[in-house]
C-alpha cells in the first residue's frame, strides 16, 4: 500500500477544507453547524471553474495558479472582516463552529479511509463490468493535455464530447499532490466518496437541528443511508428463505414475474451471492446506488456529480432558512448554485437541472417571497395585497423568474462545454413518452426505494397528526384517496402513482400549509419527483436500450437526496418529540403513553438500518475475500499482472511518448466491411483498445461509444479507414497514414486477430519498441510516398 500517498491527498483536503471554511461560513451562516461539511464541495468549485476557463488558453500551471489564487482571494474575501482590516484589525468575519468541523472532519476521515481501503483490495481499471476503460483514459487524456478540452483518447485529433469535469478535478488535486494519474485515479474516487458522505452528513445534521432534533444522530443517520445503505434486494431474499417452504416458491415466482430475476435467482439467498445482481432489479434498468458504485470503482460522472448536488441542496436549504429582508444574503446564494450549476454541466450534465429543481422548491417553499429577489418589489407588494391566490401566483411566477435566469446563466458560463459536446452533431437524442409496459412494477419500486418509501409515510403521518384540525373524516379520506390511487395505478401500470405521487403531493402541502415547514420534506418531494419523472418520459439515446440510461443516472441523485433527508426524518422517529406527552391515535379512542411511540420509533429505524445493511455487510466481506495479486492503489497494476508483454508495451508508450500524437490500433468494434475479426469481445474487453485507454494516446477509431458521441457515419468511416491503413495498398495506407497525421503504429494479438499478418516492412515504418508480442512502429513522414 503507498501510504505515504494517502497521507499526502489528506494533508490536501486538509488544506482545501481550511481554506473553503470561510466560504462555507459566510454562504451557510443560517445553520447549524454553519456549512463545516460542505466546505470541501465549496473549494473545489472555486478552484476548478478559473482553471477550467483559464485550461482553454492554456492546461497547464498557469491553469493551477488561477485556481488556486481565486481560491485563496475568495477565501480571504469571505472570511476576514474587511472593515477591521481597513483599521490595521486582522478579525474573522464570521464565526466557525469547531465543533462542527471537527464532527464532519471525522465523518469525512472515516468515509475517505474506508474507500481507499475497498479500492486498495480492487485497484484496477479493467474494461469489464462499467466504464474504467473510458474514465482512465479522460483522466490520462487530461494529464497530457496542454489545453481545454482534451483530445479524444478514442478519436484522434478532435476534442472529447463527453462530461470531463470530474476528471478535471481529479487531475487538478493530482497536480497539486505530485500524484501519477495511475494512482490518483483510486484516491480521486476515494475521495469523492468522502465528499459526498460527508455532504449528506451536514445536509441531515443541519435540516435536524434546524428543527430540533438530534444533529449530530440525523447526519451519521444520513451518512449511514447515503454512504452505506443498500435497496431491500439482498434483505428480502434473506426474509424469504425465513418463509415456509409452501409460500417460499410462489413468492419467489411472483417477484420474478416484475423484476429482472429468475426464480432460482430470487431462491438462491445469499449462497450465491453477486453484488452486481442488487443494481439490476427494475428490468431494462441500472438501478445503482452509492456503494455498489464504489465498489464497482467507476471514476464516472453520475458518482462525481453528487457532491455537488448535496452543496446544491445545501444552498437551497440556506435560502429556505434566510429572512425576506436579507435580500442580498438571498441572491449570494442564488449566485452560488449558478456557479455550482454551470460547473455541474462539466460534471454531470444529467443532474444540472437538479441543481435548479432543487433551488425551484427551496425558494417556491421558504416563507421569503421570491418576488421579493428583483427590483420593483414594492410595486409587486401592491399588486399582489392579502389577495392568497394573487400570492401564491406571485410566488410561483418569481420562482420561475429566479430560477429560469440562475439556469441561463449557468448555462452560458458553462457554454464553452455545450457548444462543443451537446450541440456537436452526435446520435440524436429525443424525449419519448414511456408506454404503461415500460414502467416499473410496485414489487420493483417497493425492492430499490422501499426503505425510503416506508420511512417518508411514516414521517408524512406523523406530520399531519401534529397539524390542527385533522380529525377522523380527513384520516379516512386521505386513506380513501390513497386505496383509489392504488386501484388506478394498477389498472394503468403506473405503480409510481401509489407509491411516489403522494410524497410529491402531500409533501407540497405540509410545506406550504404546515405551521413549521421543514426542508427534509423539500429533499422528499424533489427525491419523488425525480422518480416520477422518470415513469414517465425518457431519453431515447444511443447510450443503452430504452429508458436504461434514464434511469441509471437519475436514481443516483434520488438516492442521494432521500438518503440525506433519512436522517433527519428518523431522527424525529427517536427524538424528544415523540417522548412528549401521551399521543392519541386518529379515530380511535385510545391513548399511548409517549415512552412506548418512542420505543416503537426506536425499532422501525433499526428494523431500516439493519435491513438496510445485509447488502453491504455481504458486499464488503466478499470483497475483501476475492482473490488478488497485491494490495495496492495503482489502478493499472493489473495489465502488468495479467497482460505483461502488452503491459511492457504500454509502459514504453506511456514514458516516452509527450504530448498527443495519434496512434493507430485495431478499431474499438468487431464490424468491418472487409475483414473477419477474430475477437471475441471488444468493447468493456482488453481487447478495447488498451493502449489509448490506458495512457491517453490517443487512437484514429477507439470504443464504439463514439457513435453516440458523434454519429454512425463519423465513426464508421473512421473504422474503414483505419482497416485499410493495416490492409489496404500501398499507396492507400500512405495517404490515409498522412491525412489522419499518424506517428505510431501498434501491431500486438488485437490486430492479428482482427487483420491476420501484417506487412509493416515498408520504407516510412520504423520499430521502436518491441516486448513479446507486441511492435510499436513510428511513422517517418519525410519518407512516406
Amino acid at each position: 500500500m503507498e501510504y505515504a500517498l494517502v497521507v499526502r491527498w489528506l494533508l490536501l483536503f486538509a488544506a482545501l477544507w481550511a481554506v473553503g471554511l470561510p466560504l462555507a461560513a459566510r454562504l451557510f451562516r443560517r445553520l447549524p453547524g454553519r456549512g463545516a461539511g460542505l466546505a470541501l464541495p465549496v473549494s473545489l468549485v472555486v478552484l476548478t471553474l478559473p482553471a477550467y476557463y483559464v485550461g482553454h488558453l492554456s492546461f497547464g500551471p498557469i491553469a493551477l495558479v488561477a485556481g488556486v489564487g481565486t481560491l485563496l482571494v475568495a477565501s480571504a474575501v469571505a472570511g476576514l472582516d474587511l472593515g477591521a482590516l481597513r483599521r490595521g484589525d486582522l478579525r474573522l468575519a464570521s464565526d466557525i463552529d469547531r465543533r462542527a468541523v471537527a464532527d464532519a472532519a471525522a465523518v469525512f476521515l472515516v468515509a475517505f479511509l474506508f474507500a481507499v481501503s475497498l479500492r486498495a483490495l480492487d485497484p484496477s481499471v479493467h474494461a469489464g463490468g462499467g466504464e474504467k476503460f473510458l474514465d482512465f483514459g479522460l483522466l490520462q487524456s487530461l494529464a497530457r493535455a496542454s489545453v481545454l478540452p482534451p483530445e479524444d483518447m478514442w478519436f484522434a485529433g478532435e476534442p472529447v464530447r463527453y462530461y470531463y469535469g470530474g476528471h478535471l478535478v481529479s487531475i487538478l488535486l493530482a497536480r497539486l499532490t505530485a500524484t501519477d494519474p495511475s494512482f490518483a485515479y483510486n484516491l480521486a474516487l476515494a475521495g469523492f466518496f468522502g465528499f459526498l458522505v460527508t455532504a449528506a452528513f451536514e445536509l441531515g445534521r443541519g435540516v435536524a437541528a434546524a428543527s430540533g432534533a438530534n444533529g449530530r444522530l440525523a447526519g451519521l443517520l444520513s451518512a449511514f443511508f447515503v454512504g452505506f445503505a443498500s435497496n431491500l434486494v439482498t434483505a428480502g431474499r434473506v426474509a424469504l428463505a425465513a418463509l415456509p417452504e409452501g409460500l417460499r416458491r410462489p413468492v419467489a415466482r411472483a417477484v420474478a414475474e416484475r423484476s429482472q430475476y429468475t426464480v432460482e435467482q430470487v431462491l438462491a439467498g445469499t449462497s450465491s451471492f453477486s453484488y452486481w445482481s442488487a443494481s439490476r432489479v427494475i428490468p431494462g434498468t441500472i438501478n445503482e446506488f452509492p456503494l455498489f458504485a464504489w465498489l464497482n470503482g467507476d471514476l464516472h460522472a453520475h458518482m462525481m456529480g453528487t457532491p455537488f448536488l448535496l452543496l446544491a441542496a445545501g444552498l437551497a436549504f440556506a435560502y429556505f432558512r434566510t429572512p425576506e429582508e436579507a435580500v442580498g444574503e438571498r441572491r449570494l446564494l442564488v449566485a452560488a448554485t449558478t456557479l455550482v450549476g454551470a460547473l455541474q454541466v462539466v460534471v454531470d450534465t444529467w443532474s444540472f437541472p437538479s441543481v435548479f429543481g432543487v433551488l425551484f422548491l427551496g425558494m417556491v417553499f421558504a416563507p421569503a417571497r421570491p418576488w421579493t429577489l428583483f427590483p420593483g418589489r414594492e410595486r409587486v407588494r401592491s399588486v399582489v395585497g392579502d389577495d392568497p391566490l394573487t400570492g401564491e401566483l406571485a410566488r410561483l411566477v418569481g420562482t420561475v423568474a429566479a430560477v429560469g435566469l440562475a439556469g441561463v446563466v449557468a448555462a452560458v458560463l458553462a457554454s464553452p462545454f455545450l457548444l462543443g459536446a451537446v450541440a456537436g452533431g452526435g446520435s440524436a437524442r429525443t424525449v419519448e413518452i414511456l408506454a404503461p409496459d415500460q414502467r416499473s412494477g410496485f414489487g420493483a419500486l417497493a425492492l430499490v426505494h422501499g426503505a425510503f418509501l416506508a420511512a417518508f409515510a411514516g414521517y408524512y403521518v406523523r406530520r399531519l397528526g401534529a397539524q390542527d384540525g385533522l380529525g377522523g373524516h380527513e384520516w379516512a379520506a386521505l386513506l380513501g384517496s390513497f386505496a383509489v390511487l392504488t386501484v388506478v395505478a394498477a389498472v394503468h401500470s403506473f405503480a409510481a402513482l401509489a407509491l411516489v405521487v403522494p410524497l410529491v403531493a402531500v409533501g407540497w402541502v405540509l410545506l406550504r400549509f404546515a405551521d413549521d415547514p421543514r426542508f427534509e420534506a423539500v429533499l422528499v418531494v424533489a427525491g419523488a419527483g425525480l422518480v416520477t419523472l422518470v415513469e414517465l418520459i425518457y431519453v431515447n439515446e444511443q447510450a443503452g436500450p430504452g429508458r436504461m440510461n434514464t434511469v441509471f443516472k437519475t436514481y443516483m441523485q434520488v438516492w442521494v437526496l432521500w438518503g440525506s433527508a433519512m436522517g433527519a426524518v428518523l431522527a424525529g422517529f427517536v427524538g424528544d418529540a415523540v417522548a412528549a406527552s401521551d399521543v392519541s391515535l386518529p379515530r380511535v379512542d385510545l391513548s399511548v403513553r409517549g415512552g412506548a411511540v418512542s420505543a416503537v420509533g426506536v425499532a422501525f429505524v433499526v428494523l431500516l438500518v439493519a435491513s438496510t445493511s445485509v447488502y453491504g455487510g455481504l458486499a464488503v466481506a466478499d470483497h475483501a475475500d476475492s482473490p488478488r495479486q497485491e494490495e495496492t492503489l495503482d489502478a493499472t497494476a493489473f495489465a502488468e499482472w495479467w497482460h505483461e508483454n502488452e503491459s511492457t508495451a504500454i509502459t514504453w508508450l506511456d514514458e516516452n511518448v509527450e504530448g498527443n500524437p495519434t496512434m493507430l490500433t485495431a478499431p474499438g468494434t468487431t464490424w468491418s466491411a472487409t475483414v473477419s475479426d477474430e475477437r471475441e469481445t471488444v468493447m468493456y474487453g482488453w481487447r478495447g483498445n488498451p493502449e489509448s485507454s490506458l495512457t491517453g494516446v490517443p487512437t484514429v477509431a477507439g470504443w464504439a461509444h463514439e457513435v453516440g458521441y458523434r454519429g454512425p457515419d463519423a465513426y464508421y468511416d473512421r473504422v474503414r479507414d483505419v482497416d485499410a491503413m493495416y490492409v489496404g495498398n500501398e499507396s492507400t495506407r500512405a495517404r490515409l497514414v498522412e491525412q489522419y497525421e499518424v506517428r505510431y503504429v501498434w501491431v500486438g494479438p488485437g490486430e492479428r486477430a482482427r487483420y491476420g499478418e501484417l506487412e509493416t516492412d515498408v520504407a516510412w515504418l520504423t520499430p521502436v519498441h518491441r516486448s513479446g508480442s507486441v511492435v510499436v512502429y513510428e511513422v517517418e513522414e519525410a519518407r512516406l510516398p
